[in-house]
């Protein structure tokens, strides 16, 4: 196994996220690693938990990263969010993003979890992705 991609996986994923016109239309590029000090823009998209699963094979490291993005939002309702939540997808899976190391084999959306949070009026969605990654 290697988690020795992870960090090429994060920063592949948040330059597309940065670069996508749909995406960037919605948030400005409000894309976030940690959550945003002080007050937080009406809609912004973070970075979010990540699991990493052993995929080596016997030529080769490799591994699963189930990764987290979470949409959040002000806005009344879920339109904002969910159109934000599709423009991820659109832009993230079976992507050709190209890694500082290693090499992506594969990027897929696995689940959504829409809520509305205990703050009044924010809603989040939390679109869980799969990524292949080799070590070469």
């Amino acid at each position: 196994m290697t988690y020795a991609v992870s960090y090429a996986l994060q920063a592949a994923v948040y330059d597309r996220l940065v670069n996508d016109s749909a995406v960037t239309s919605f948030v400005s590029g409000n894309v976030f690693d940690a959550p945003p000090n002080g007050v937080a823009p009406e809609t912004y998209v973070l970075l979010g938990d990540e699991i990493a699963r052993d995929r080596s094979t016997k030529t080769s490291a490799g591994a699963a990263h189930d990764f987290t993005i979470n949409v959040v939002s002000d806005q009344a309702g879920f339109a904002t969010a969910k159109q934000l939540a599709a423009a991820i997808c659109d832009a993230l899976v079976d992507a050709p993003l190209t890694l500082s190391r290693g090499m992506l084999v594969a990027l897929n959306f696995r689940t959504a979890r829409a809520v509305r949070e205990d703050s009044p009026g924010i809603r989040q969605i939390d679109l869980r992705f799969r990524a292949l990654v080799e070590d070469t």
